[in-house]
């Protein structure tokens, strides 16, 4: 028995490493990450959002974009076959604000759902080489948000990795999606500043038309429904052509699923895409949830036993206190104070919860095939 334990507490030793491999790596570059210097000369921009049957959120968000305090720039909506009244508020805000832009896509049965078709006319259709993305059922933080996504169009940088929260709200739910989100906004952070760049949220993210052309656009994942924000970056970003930006003017709020199988959806649709990954991505962003599953499961297991539960405790708690501060600040930079003075409890409930939701989903892939 005594054997069995000393392979426990190597499983231990191994997971507690890969914990602090990743956490003084990855995150603490980007806790030590500062904002990105203003820049004198902003590009021309052409602000693009793809809608689809979003009338009352397109009421709420056109205003808020034509106020955006920005030097130049045009504003494209993508119609994508609604069936609301989307095109008529579209008309009518047109006639009011000359900015407004407007792409029809009409409906039809051999047109393919997502956003990569919609979003491919409103670049072709854009008047400017740069582009601001968001979303329908997003609201910019302020009149200042395109100003702060455009400014890190500098230096040679052709994409830009944004920040898109959802909004707080009460209940166990609204907390679990907010660190999802948190936690995977810190992830690919972390990894971009390392030079590893995977995805960037589509709700809050831009890139230029030279960026885009470079590598033909969707064309090489087209047939995949989702991947316009993932895929795409891992194509595209390469040479230190890209950035990101945490400014809090720079931030997209939307409001989060409020139902646990709209969240699983949701998640189903963001791991389609996972598959694609190459190899050493894939290895990446497995290898910390793993570790931190194994980290977990094999100090329970030594608890059981007194020859190694003094150093155990010392390491498992030690490493608890630096991730709580590096991680834990990491949240607060990007504006979840709250998640991050509760971080240790939510990475481990997470680590519990995660297995399960990828598996969930990924057998409802295979059952919906």
């Amino acid at each position: 028995m005594s054997d069995v334990y000393w392979y426990i507490f190597l499983v231990f030793l191994s997971s507690a490493g890969l914990q602090l491999l990743y956490l003084f790596f990855f995150n603490l570059r980007f806790l030590i990450h500062k904002s990105i210097e203003s820049n004198p000369t902003l590009p021309p921009v052409s602000i693009i959002v793809a809608a689809r049957n979003e009338s009352e959120n397109l009421y709420e968000l056109i205003p808020i974009l034509i106020e955006q305090d920005y030097p130049s720039f045009e504003i494209i909506v993508v119609n994508n076959q609604s069936f609301d009244d989307s095109r008529w508020l579209l008309m009518a805000f047109q006639r009011q604000y000359p900015k407004l832009k407007i792409v029809e896509l009409e409906k039809s049965k051999h047109l393919r759902s997502g956003k990569k078709l919609p979003l491919t006319l409103a670049i072709r259709a854009a008047q400017y080489d740069h582009f601001v993305f968001t979303d329908a059922d997003c609201r910019p933080t302020s009149n200042q948000w395109l100003r702060s996504m455009a400014n890190a169009f500098s230096s040679g940088k052709e994409i830009v990795m944004g920040y898109g929260p959802y909004y707080k709200q009460k209940g166990f739910l609204n907390a679990l999606i907010r660190f999802d989100t948190t936690w995977i906004a810190v992830t690919y952070f972390s990894f971009a500043l390392r030079g590893v760049p995977y995805m960037g949220v589509g709700r809050n993210l831009a890139y230029s038309r030279k960026a885009f052309d470079s590598v033909g656009g969707f064309r090489s994942h087209y047939y995949i429904v989702s991947g316009d924000d993932d895929l795409f970056i891992q194509q595209a970003a390469k040479k230190r052509n890209y950035t990101i930006q945490l400014e809090s003017n720079s931030h997209c709020y939307s409001s989060p699923p409020v139902e646990w199988k709209r969240w699983m959806y949701q998640k189903r649709r963001h791991y389609s895409t996972s598959s694609h990954y190459n190899v050493f991505k894939k290895a990446l962003l497995g290898i910390y949830p793993m570790s931190l599953f194994f980290l977990l499961l094999s100090f329970l297991s030594l608890l059981l036993t007194k020859r190694f539960l003094v150093l155990a405790c010392a390491v498992f708690f030690g490493l608890l206190l630096l991730k709580w501060l590096i991680l834990g600040r990491c949240f607060r930079k990007l504006n979840e104070k709250n998640l991050g003075w509760y971080f240790p409890l939510w990475d481990f409930m997470y680590a519990l919860l995660l297995p399960f939701f990828f598996l969930s989903t990924k057998r409802k892939q295979n059952h919906k095939w």
